[in-house]
């Protein structure tokens, strides 16, 4: 909740750092220069305040995901040129094409929802950020 942020370039440091963090089998370096270069092929700018950085990653075993709220929206080469508050983060592994794609997909149509939009960025904590999530799953 409320990621302090100034640039694209932070974020994904900060998202290396904290997944690396809480999955020691995850190296920090190769995770940000992972998602760094997916960045390179075209923003995950998804629009709407949305991005969904994403990669596959040497070393990863199963999907990992987080998802953030910033405390300032940020540039983010957005589709539709709009500054990025809310980030879903999605790791696969670096063989997993088809379920990468299948996540991905079930990331956008859940933030293509204006309430759930609007719920986690009015959510209070981290946790109330997961359960909006896992709700909107269902």
């Amino acid at each position: 909740m409320n990621v302090p942020g100034c640039s694209k370039k932070r974020i994904l440091e900060y998202i290396a750092h904290l997944i690396a963090t809480d999955v020691p089998d995850i190296d920090e370096d190769v995770l940000f220069e992972s998602l760094v270069a997916r960045e390179k092929l075209g923003s995950t700018g998804f629009g709407n305040g949305i991005a969904i950085p994403h990669c596959r990653l040497i070393g990863c075993t199963t999907p990992i995901s987080a998802v953030l709220h910033l405390e300032t929206a940020i540039d983010f080469d957005a589709i539709d040129g709009e500054p990025v508050d809310l980030l879903f983060v999605l790791l696969v592994p670096e063989q997993a094409t088809d379920q990468h794609l299948e996540l991905l997909r079930q990331i956008a149509s859940i933030f293509e929802q204006d309430d759930v939009r609007e719920r986690l960025r009015n959510a209070a904590t981290g946790a109330d950020l997961y359960q909006t999530v896992l709700a909107a799953q269902l």
